[in-house]
């Protein structure tokens, strides 16, 4: 039987990658590198559809229709690089070699641009959804060529979510695009993660909302504005009972969040690029706080919080309501403006409003405001930052007042809000006439000579610190 495409990498996602494709009616090549797996799989799901056993890389590639498509799902770094070494001299000119997992996008740009030369075609696809959306649908963010995308697109767009009946998958851009938006769409994942984690926390703390009460206010918030998979999903964790002990499941949980890397990528990214992703960062810093459980320990017995006492507003589960959606709306700001300094960066043609119309179904960060993100940059006048779409503009306004009082209670009363607090100083910093900058411009002056713009003429300039203190044009030693 000739495959229409081969999956190497049978692990949970490369498995439901692989049941997906066979259930939208493609013939699907198995490998693994221990074919005990590829026989669990054809025992438990072989009637998903038509699936070749093979057990080796040479049996894979021989049982496929040319161009050859070959997705690879092993773990992203070394392995990768191993399996693509073993596959190239298997395959010929045109053969289409597809990471489909959660690879660094610039490593996806060194293996496009080495197996180009070998006119081989390498497309990193950014999957979103989870083991049940690589099933079910998931989002699906390819980069590689455009001719690359010719040959596989139709095949990805089959197996992807679906929103109103169009597919959650386009062609992103060149090389590491796919991959890149990927890593964006998980910087924005853990910033929404964490803010819900602060509005659990406020509501708890300040508020004295146990969980299972605030599992219905997460309920009543998903029918609204803040409507999305994760504030569905945090309503279902809130109201679980742990069966062991009867108490709320979050109250077992260890509070140590995880992470895999790419929450850390984003921020390192950002910061190659100059683009604040503030409230990104602070999630990935405070998923790094929480794991440090002996520091932590330690600091409750030393360190003095001096908590003052707050009387809350009447409506004050309104406010956190409010201050969310206002901080969530950042984060996505703050992941679209990375976008579009990546765009420049790298060459890339990121179309905004298609990106976010990926987001829509099927990925982790799917909610209902990425419909009017995606209208706001399918307009003829895009907006220089998500925030100052006239839209958002104008819902972000009426959010400013509480979303301050929010932060101010969590300050007195000792409540970390780091995504609150980090959102809302970007927000006012865009919109303040004139920053700080200025000053520490003056400082790099005095103690580097690294120079400074004037408001008041054009050019460089410098000021004889160390001399009679007068201003001297800079010379552009470039």
């Amino acid at each position: 039987m000739s495959a229409q495409i081969g999956v190497t990498g049978l692990a949970v996602m490369g498995a439901n990658l692989a049941r997906n494709l066979a259930r939208n009616g493609y013939t699907v090549a198995l490998h693994n590198r221990s074919v005990e797996k590829t026989d669990a799989l054809l025992e438990k799901h072989g009637d998903d559809g038509d699936f070749v056993r093979t057990e080796s890389l040479q049996e894979l590639v021989d049982s496929l229709e040319k161009p050859r498509r070959v997705l690879i799902m092993v773990k992203a770094g070394a392995p990768v690089d191993s399996v693509i070494e073993q596959l190239e001299p298997l395959l010929e000119p045109g053969d289409i070699v597809i990471d489909a997992g959660n690879s660094h996008y610039e490593d996806t740009r060194r293996r496009e641009a080495a197996l180009a030369e070998k006119n081989l075609h390498f497309v990193g696809v950014g999957v979103s959804g989870g083991e049940e959306g690589a099933l079910l649908g998931p989002s699906i963010m390819p980069g590689g060529s455009r001719e690359s995308y010719d040959s596989l697109g139709p095949m990805l767009e089959k197996i992807s979510a679906k929103y109103n009946g169009e597919p959650c998958c386009r062609w992103i851009g060149t090389d590491g695009a796919g991959h890149f938006v990927k890593m964006v769409h998980n910087g924005i994942e853990y910033a929404d993660m964490q803010v819900i984690g602060e509005a659990y926390d406020v509501l708890r703390t300040a508020a004295g909302i146990e969980p299972a009460e605030q599992a219905k206010i997460f309920t009543e918030w998903n029918t609204g504005t803040l409507s999305s998979f994760l504030i569905e999903i945090t309503a279902e964790v809130l109201a679980h009972t742990d069966q062991r002990t009867g108490k709320p499941f979050v109250d077992v949980v260890v509070d140590s969040a995880g992470q895999k890397g790419t929450g850390r990528w984003t921020v390192v990214s950002a910061l190659e690029l100059g683009s604040p992703t503030s409230g990104i960062a602070e999630s990935v810093f405070a998923r790094g706080l929480s794991s440090q459980r002996g520091q932590r320990e330690l600091a409750q017995g030393i360190l003095e919080g001096h908590e003052g006492s707050v009387e809350l507003p009447e409506g004050f589960v309104e406010d956190v309501r409010l201050a969310l959606y206002a901080s969530k709306l950042v984060s996505y700001a703050q992941g679209i403006d990375m976008l579009t300094a990546a765009a420049t960066e790298y060459g890339w043609d990121l179309k905004l409003d298609e990106i976010a119309s990926l987001w829509r179904a099927g990925c982790i960060i799917r909610a209902e405001l990425l419909d009017d993100i995606m209208k706001a940059y399918a307009a003829d006048e895009k907006p220089a930052n998500l925030l100052l779409a006239p839209a958002f503009a104008h819902s972000i306004a009426g959010a400013v007042p509480v979303w301050r009082r929010v932060v101010a209670t969590a300050v007195q009363l000792g409540i970390p809000v780091p995504v609150f607090s980090s959102s809302l100083a970007y927000y006012d910093g865009l919109r303040r006439k004139r920053l700080p900058a200025a000053l520490t411009q003056g400082l790099r002056d005095l103690f580097g000579a690294h120079t400074y713009n004037r408001v008041d003429a054009e050019g460089t300039f410098h000021t004889l610190w160390g001399e009679d203190r007068s201003e001297v044009e800079a010379v552009d030693t470039h």
